[in-house]
Order: C-alpha cells, then structure tokens, then sequence
C-alpha cells in the first residue's frame, strides 16, 4: 500500500492506494470516530463489495442506501433518499457516511455529508478507475439539474480515500476506458513525462497490467493533491483540471444525462480544446494528433454528437461555473503538459471549432 497526503492543514487526509485495500478493517477504524456509520452504494457496485465492506465494519452500527446506478439519477431528489435514511435511522452529528462507488456516488454522497447537519465525516471508496484517479479526490460533491453538469454541490474533503486496485477487475472495459480520460488530463496540463509514458503504456492500462494500473493511478493522485493543495476551491489553478469539461459537460447535457460516460465525454471535449488551441496558434497539427490517437488507442471517442450543434452547443457552455458576465471561459492548451488557466475565447475561433471539428 502506497500513501499519499491531500495536504491542507487541519483538514488534510490520506489517499490509501494497493490492492486488497477493502479488507482491512484497520483503514476503516482509524478514519470512524463514531458508532453510526452508513454505506452509500448503487445497484451494481453493492452486489460486488458491500457485503466485504459490511464486513469489515463489525461492532459499529451500519445502515446501508442503495440507488440506481447511472448519471441520470445523480440529482437532488436521489440525494433526498440518503437524507431519509439518516434521519429515519436518527443519525446523529458524529455519524460517518462511506461512498462506495464510482465517481455518481462518491459526488451523491459527498454532497450529503456536507449538508446532513451541515455536515457528517465521509470516507470515499472508489470503484471506477475515473474516481479513482479524480472525482473522489480535491472534495468537490454534488448533483446534476437539467439545465447544467454539476450546478448544484460544495466543497467539502473526505477524512480519506481508499483506492483498491482490485475492484478494478470488475469494471467493464467502456468504463475502464472513460477513467483514462481524466488519466490522459494530467499529462496533458502538467505532465509531459507522463504524457509520453501514457503514449508507451497505453496497451498495457487496457490490459489491466496491475504494475502499470498502480502506476498510473499514483501518478494521477499526485498530481491531482498537489493542485488541490495549493487551490482547493478552484480560484486559480484548480480550474485548469477542467480541461475538456465546458465542452465535456455540454454534450452530458445535451445528449442526456447517461448517454456519455463523463469520461467519453472529456475526451471529446479535450480534443475540441485542443483544436481551439490549434487555431490560437499554441498547438500544431503534431499535437493535436498526438492528443487523438492518444484518446482513440484509449477506445474513447473523439468527435461530437451530431445532434448537438455549434448553437446548441454555446447555449450549453453558456451555463458554466468558469464563465464570468455571461462570458464563456475555457481551459486551452498552451504547449502538451502546460493548460491555460481559464480566458475568454474569441467566439468566432470557438464557433469554427464547433462546426468544423468532427464535423462532416
């Protein structure tokens, strides 16, 4: 087991990374402080794991909220039923609430830890290689509504993150492949050594070699709790780790919620930053192939939904955390392993991406 350490001051915390991690009760103990604990999982990761968590938390008293699995449901009325079942059970303020799942379940139950009593300890337990590698580390929480990804959450840090690599054994090859997305981010806006070793070691990620998995998950980690570390309310740097994501979140909305993975979604939308990049002259056509063969050998997609186009798309990036007066504001590439941090687009270099790239 490998440790690394989220560092802010008094809310610091580790992220635990290995395999058979789910079995040691110890990791479990030294992160509950109380007797109250509930698991929150969904309909495809309980059968799998909650029986070896509920295990392992022998002598506390444990309730469990099982939810839909899928991106479709990661909204307020889903979170109200884990509301439910504390208060139901009377869960107190000291209470600890576990997420065990991918990255829907890590925001779900995040995002009610922060607001239940206004906020319970939580411990994160990622199932996918996407969570592990980003959504359950850095603290962000919350649900989806209609009009927009992600509109609805807060920061709020978890007392620790367990990442098994063996749960990776059960996850499906489409998501193993999302989770490579927000893996190929890093080398993408600071990284360029793990850029090129992702380009090396791509066949062997798809494989499930476990060497090369530990690897990149540790690299992943690192560079995400450094980042976090210096900006953990995404006033500075913070938003460059949202490479991809404007664009990325519009086709989750506009496609409907569950249609893309996040992951194939970020992949689309990072190679449609890399071409607006190109057009400011910061990127060559070497790049921005290198970028999507890179995504393309990940078995992800790299063009747009036609259904979407250039209008539909503005309207959806219109309603973006980043955006300042109604401005749109993106993260761009100036070179591969250095992002921008957020600036206002030209719109008609934008809305040449938008009709042109992945278009016929």
């Amino acid at each position: 087991m490998k440790t690394l350490l989220v560092a802010l001051g008094n809310r610091s915390y580790p992220i635990y990374i290995g395999s058979d991690l789910l079995n040691q009760s110890e990791l479990y103990a030294r992160h509950i402080k109380a007797r109250q604990v509930m698991v929150v999982s969904n309909e495809t990761i309980a059968p799998l794991y909650l029986d070896t968590v509920l295990k392992n938390l022998q002598g506390y008293r444990v309730e469990t909220v099982i939810l839909p699995d899928g991106e479709q449901f990661k909204t307020l009325d889903y979170v109200t039923q884990i509301f439910d079942k504390l208060l139901a059970c009377k869960f107190s303020r000291n209470a600890t609430l576990i997420a065990l799942g991918g990255g829907v379940i890590g925001d779900m139950g995040g995002f009610a830890a922060a607001c239940y009593q206004r906020g319970i300890a939580f411990l994160q337990i990622p199932t996918t290689l996407l969570a592990q590698v980003d959504s359950s580390v850095g603290g962000k929480t919350g649900v989806n509504h209609p009009l927009g990804k992600n509109m609805i959450g807060a920061f709020y840090q978890p007392q620790c993150v367990i990442a098994d690599a063996n749960v990776l054994d059960t996850l499906d090859d489409r998501q193993l492949s999302a989770g490579l997305a927000e893996v190929i981010k890093y080398g993408l806006i600071r990284d360029v050594e793990f850029f090129a070793w992702l380009e090396n070691n791509i066949c062997a990620l798809l494989a499930r070699d476990k060497q090369a998995l530990s690897f990149a998950i540790e690299r992943s980690c690192i560079n995400k709790a450094e980042i976090v570390a210096v900006d953990e309310t995404e006033t500075g740097v913070r938003a460059t780790l949202n490479l991809g994501h404007t664009f990325g979140h519009a086709i989750e909305t506009g496609a409907g919620y569950g249609a893309y993975l996040h992951g194939e979604a970020v992949a689309i939308g990072t190679c449609q930053a890399a071409d607006l990049s190109r057009r400011k002259g910061w990127l060559n056509d070497a790049d921005v192939e290198r970028i999507i063969a890179l995504f393309k050998k990940s078995g992800l997609p790299v063009y747009p939904p036609e259904q979407i186009d250039a209008d539909r798309f503005l309207d959806l990036m219109a309603v973006d955390k980043k955006n300042v007066d109604g401005q749109i504001r993106l993260i761009l590439l100036k070179k591969i392993g250095a992002a921008t941090l957020p600036i206002d687009v030209d719109r008609s270099l934008l809305e040449l991406t938008l009709k042109t790239y992945g278009r016929k």
